[in-house]
């Protein structure tokens, strides 16, 4: 079937074993318009990318990474048993009671931090079932199959996960990052605990305006940017 998205967002297949970031990148490189989904949804595995024509710096557009992540926990959340929690980790790690489910990834035509991106994207990958010879072997890692969510139909994740996502780039283009940030800060985990990243050990405090890590090394607090995250383009 073919997914059905808000009328602001156009649909892409991903053909054969094409990764959906990948082409994504490649349709944003050559000009596709923002709000470009490009999708694969198979019956173990769902993975999406979803391209922005940013009309800010880089460093305040990575916004949408921890954006995108909220619209994904609003859309299981939506479509999921009550009993089922989704918690999200501030380099794009989805959890879902517990163990890790899938993840988030961010690439863009630039990583200056000050420059305006002439576009960026993101992209998704859940685990719908673990097909490994023994799903359990590993706890940390697990599938929504396993964590009560059979009933989920991964396209209609797909669409919802769409939708959700356009509703938070809505609230944020009129809001700002407040609203955004009081909804992620109740789903992010780690906050208070030790971290290394980046070069850096310490505690995890929280983060700043823009999303960047604060990292409590002693006596003193490092900042690591949200746009360290961005991956090499393709």
């Amino acid at each position: 079937m073919t997914p059905s998205f808000p009328p602001l967002m156009q649909g892409h297949p991903a053909s054969g074993g094409e990764d959906p970031f990948d082409k994504a990148q490649a349709l944003a490189a050559l000009g596709c318009d923002g709000g470009s989904v490009v999708h694969s949804v198979q019956a173990d595995r769902l993975r999406a990318a979803l391209v922005f024509a940013p009309e800010v710096a880089l460093e305040q557009a990575m916004v949408m990474l921890p954006l995108c992540a909220v619209g994904f926990q609003n859309a299981l959340g939506a479509l999921a048993p009550p009993e089922v929690a989704v918690h999200l980790g501030w380099d794009g790690v989805i959890r879902v009671n517990g163990a890790r489910c899938g993840r988030l990834r961010i690439a863009a035509s630039t990583k200056a931090p000050e420059q305006l991106p002439d576009w960026l994207v993101v992209g998704i990958d859940i685990t719908i079932l673990q097909t490994g010879e023994d799903p359990g072997a590993n706890p940390d890692v697990t599938a929504l199959y396993d964590e009560g969510c059979a009933e989920v139909e991964p396209l209609a994740l797909l669409e919802s996960w769409a939708r959700h996502t356009l509703v938070w780039i809505n609230r944020w283009d009129a809001e700002g990052n407040a609203p955004l940030h009081a909804e992620w800060m109740g789903l992010v985990q780690g906050v208070g605990e030790p971290v290394q990243r980046a070069g850096h050990e310490g505690t995890f405090l929280g983060v700043d305006e823009d999303f960047g890590m604060l990292v409590r090394e002693g006596e003193a607090t490092s900042l690591i940017p949200l746009s360290s995250l961005l991956e090499d383009e393709t």
